[in-house]
């Protein structure tokens, strides 16, 4: 099963280019997904030896049934881009201090904090679910907002790319956020968090809205991102197979896109096959709960295909570095993954780099979806910034939430 999901993907990858009517990039195309799906489908083989596909997928829905994951809702919201996109949030107020004593305590020590919003944006295939540790944490606590970017989770498809074929940029999306910001943060002093390609659109609305920034903003998490540079990313992958899957991925991807329906299908056919791609570029440890693996699924599985294609060459084209500036002088964290394939942990350096007086956390045996594999670090040191922040008066601690934080190492 192992080949033949590989052979299906590399199907549906030619059919898709062949039909755009570039037969030879079809056969390079097959070649370089067939390098990036090797890895997963040596795994998904030594799988299917002893666990049958009938079994695998009752697995699945059952851990789809019972996983708690992604179930905590707040307050809805809709805000609409400058070109009409409708963008979903959800806001999670403070709740009275009584009821969330014994939570204060741990996280801020036994002062209250003041009123602060986090806001927190998502990364490219997920959505607003996949900080669910970090909001069932700070939820009540702290006022937190978490919204869907556009074209992913509960936000309406991008109008100027549906309608109009506008390519996606990182400073639309950073436009996006200041929508966001507008609606349900109307006033009052904001930190930003940001993971993967929120990062970038943080970094977005920076550069963009540097009175914001000055005005309202006290803090900023950047969490396994990057400023610049993508292009050279390896994924982890052998030279020739990097050198195949740059020069032809963004033409494959958006014949793909046009090709949406049969690479649904292909994909749904092949979902050992993704579920095995998924794990590798999402988590390092060994011992991650499955139910958390296929929760990190589901999100990058409800990602059309043609979304996929219209945000990937958008981050090629990054280069946010100048922002970073407008961050001087407030608390920043930046965390990563030691083992990120996709924004690789020497990126989250560069970034601290340029932010000497940031906090800079590498992860041992974490991947590129640290805030899921290892959520007590992130809930940890994003408690200690808002406390550095001054969303909670001077003097309060975290005392000692977050019972593995001491595998995270200071940059």
């Amino acid at each position: 099963m192992s080949e033949s999901s590989a052979e299906a993907v590399v199907s549906a990858a030619s059919a898709a280019v062949a039909s755009a009517g570039n037969w030879r990039k079809a056969g390079v195309a097959g070649a370089a997904i067939g390098v990036v799906a090797a890895g997963a489908a040596a795994g998904v083989a030594i799988e299917r030896l002893t666990v049958g596909r009938g079994m695998r997928k009752k697995a699945r829905l059952a851990l789809d049934s019972t996983g708690p994951y992604g179930s905590l809702r707040g307050t809805p919201g809709k805000a609409y881009s400058d070109d009409g996109t409708e963008l979903y949030y959800e806001v999670d107020e403070v709740e009275p201090e009584a009821s969330l004593a014994p939570r204060r305590r741990r996280l801020f020590g036994r002062k209250a904090p003041a009123p602060v919003t986090v806001v927190f944006s998502h990364g490219y295939c997920l959505n607003q679910d996949s900080w669910h540790f970090q909001r069932a944490a700070l939820r009540g606590v702290v006022r937190t907002v978490h919204w869907d970017q556009r074209s992913h989770g509960r936000s309406g498809r991008g109008v100027a790319q549906l309608e109009d074929r506008t390519p996606l940029t990182i400073d639309q999306l950073g436009r996006d956020l200041l929508a966001v910001i507008e609606a349900a943060v109307p006033e009052g002093p904001i930190v930003l968090v940001g993971h993967s390609m929120g990062g970038m659109t943080v970094m977005a609305l920076a550069e963009q809205f540097p009175e914001l920034i000055r005005e309202r903003v006290v803090a900023v998490a950047l969490v396994g991102t990057s400023s610049g540079r993508l292009g050279e990313v390896n994924f982890g992958l052998p030279v020739a197979g990097v050198a195949a899957v740059r020069r032809v991925l963004p033409g494959v991807l958006k014949a793909l896109g046009q090709q949406a329906a049969l690479v649904e299908r292909g994909r749904r056919a092949t979902a050992d096959l993704f579920a095995g791609v998924i794990k590798r570029y999402s988590f390092a440890s060994r011992d991650v709960d499955p139910a958390v693996e296929r929760f990190a699924e589901r999100m990058i599985e409800s990602t059309p295909i043609d979304v996929v294609a219209e945000f990937y060459p958008a981050f090629t084209e990054h280069d946010k570095t100048a922002a970073l500036a407008r961050f001087t002088g407030m608390p920043v964290l930046v965390l990563a993954g030691v083992k990120d394939l996709v924004t690789p942990s020497e990126h989250s350096e560069a970034i601290a780099d340029l932010l000497p007086d940031a906090e800079l956390v590498l992860v041992p045996d974490a991947g590129h979806l640290v805030m899921l594999e290892h959520p007590e670090v992130v809930i940890d040191r994003l408690a200690d910034l808002l406390v550095r922040a001054g969303a909670v008066p001077a003097g309060a601690t975290v005392g000692g939430y977050g019972s593995t934080s001491s595998s995270a190492q200071p940059g």
